[in-house]
């Protein structure tokens, strides 16, 4: 099970070989019109539909020759591990809202299930009538379908709770109480899953907060990381300190973006299809900034130049003449209806090959007239949680664009 070869990745576009998925599942049908709105989810979706569109989505990466893991399996396999059990069922009964018998009987039925009903329990969440505790003063008060593990129906956006960068994976912070629980289940993932046994890491979900929607590798040596509704000042700031450290980055450029939910990431408002190629939301694309920050010494120590557009301080930290970009849309109304449904939020699978969702079909004959191949996807069930192919995927292999030897300005 375990692979000889590292896994990492130092760009966007390198051409991709393993992707970590989730495929949406019971804590999908946790959803209501009550509680979608706190679990971050615009709308209800139609779960048998969101999961053809999601089973196109992950053939459409096997007919590349991609190889796709999907995150309940690896946690079921991780859950095999004592220890991995214990440390996860003590993360999802650490909550004040349950009482020491409550929280007593929990752990107890837990422990009683198979890594496999365990790993669904622990991802679709568990309700009050769902428990046989007797006369508890806790679940007499509650009422019968109040969640006493929450579902984590956001574990479908795979992109935020890791990063895989050159030679080690990042295990962000995330920043909604909704979401909290993810890289917690993801951690436990890299530190005890055979597959990833030794793989370094970075980060971690107590540390200040960074989301991979954030982080974009645009090239060898320069990590870009948007700054706004997810991502903290401070988080951005350790983040730098951490890949300066381990000589992953010569520059990170700290982007700062809107604090609202149709900008809640980088990479909502701009992904990378090539080396040099960008595609952008051009209402933004003029006022978009970039500070870059190197590091100084041993890269505890920052450096942190003026702010300069961001396509201009991309060009220069990748030492190339221009970076290129593709507008979002044909016109301003038109590109704000295909932002908000994420055709900024493209996944690519190798130089100028990206996956874009069918609806934003402004966007995609823009790509292709730019000589990018687009694979279009549905997914109008999908996108009820504020994501495209991008979120929905982790890079865990991707073909590295750098020469050998260590990364340099």
């Amino acid at each position: 099970m375990t692979r000889p070869e590292p896994y990492g990745a130092d760009s966007e576009v390198g051409r991709l070989r393993t992707v970590l998925l989730h495929r949406p599942g019971a804590e999908l049908r946790r959803l209501t019109p009550r509680n979608n709105d706190s679990l971050l989810f615009d709308d209800i979706p139609w779960v048998d539909r969101a999961q053809d569109e999601h089973d196109a989505f992950a053939q459409a990466l096997r007919d590349r020759g991609i190889e796709v893991l999907y995150l309940v399996e690896l946690l079921a396999e991780t859950l095999a591990d004592p220890a991995a059990r214990a440390s996860a069922i003590e993360a999802a009964t650490d909550d004040l809202r349950l009482g020491d018998a409550l929280r007593q009987y929990l752990t107890g039925l837990l422990h009683d299930q198979s890594p496999a009903d365990l790993a669904v329990t622990l991802t679709s969440g568990l309700r009050n009538d769902e428990v046989r505790l007797g006369h508890s003063l806790v679940t007499s008060l509650l009422a019968h379908d109040d969640f006493l593990i929450d579902p984590l129906p956001n574990l479908l956006f795979t992109r935020d709770s890791s990063v895989w960068l050159a030679d080690r994976v990042a295990v962000t912070s995330l920043t909604m109480p909704a979401r909290e629980r993810e890289t917690h289940l993801t951690e436990l993932i890299y530190a005890r899953h055979p597959r990833f046994a030794g793989a370094p890491r970075l980060h971690g979900w107590a540390l200040e907060h960074v989301e991979g929607g954030d982080v974009l590798l645009l090239g060898p040596g320069v990590v870009a990381v948007g700054v706004g509704e997810r991502t903290t000042p401070a988080g951005a700031e350790r983040f730098a300190r951490q890949v300066f450290g381990a000589g992953i980055a010569h520059t990170v450029l700290a982007v700062p973006i809107a604090q609202q939910r149709a900008t809640m990431h980088l990479d909502t408002v701009v992904t990378m299809v090539d080396v040099d190629k960008v595609v952008v939301y051009p209402n933004l694309a003029d006022s978009l900034q970039a500070y870059a920050v190197t590091g100084v010494g041993d890269g505890t120590e920052l450096a942190v130049a003026a702010p300069k557009p961001f396509l201009e301080a991309a060009a220069d930290a990748l030492g190339i003449g221009r970076m290129h970009h593709i507008d979002t849309g044909l016109d301003p109304v038109t590109a704000e209806r295909e932002q908000w449904d994420d055709g900024n939020n493209t996944l690519a699978l190798a130089p100028r090959l990206a996956v874009a969702y069918e609806r934003n079909t402004e966007t995609n004959a823009r790509l292709e007239d730019a000589g990018v191949e687009v694979i279009a996807i549905a997914g109008s069930e999908l996108g009820s949680g504020r994501g495209g192919p991008r979120c929905m995927s982790c890079p865990v292999l991707r073909d590295s664009l750098a020469p050998e030897g260590p990364v340099e300005a």
